[in-house]
């Protein structure tokens, strides 16, 4: 498993649920093109797998 995942929003909030919005948010996430630097845990991975039609992610080693 990676150690960190490299989370970049690539869509914006608008038009979102309310939900996916708090998602983003607690991925440290605030602006388009904002990048963020998540631990690989199976609670980030549960986040990411929520809104993953709104981010980029890479794996970083």
């Amino acid at each position: 498993m990676a150690k960190q995942f490299k989370v970049t929003l690539k869509r914006s909030l608008i038009g979102c649920t309310q939900t996916q919005a708090d998602t983003v948010r607690c991925l440290g996430l605030r602006k388009r093109h904002g990048i963020a630097m998540v631990n690989d845990t199976p609670a980030n991975r549960g986040q990411i797998i929520k809104v993953q039609h709104l981010i980029d992610v890479e794996i970083v080693k």
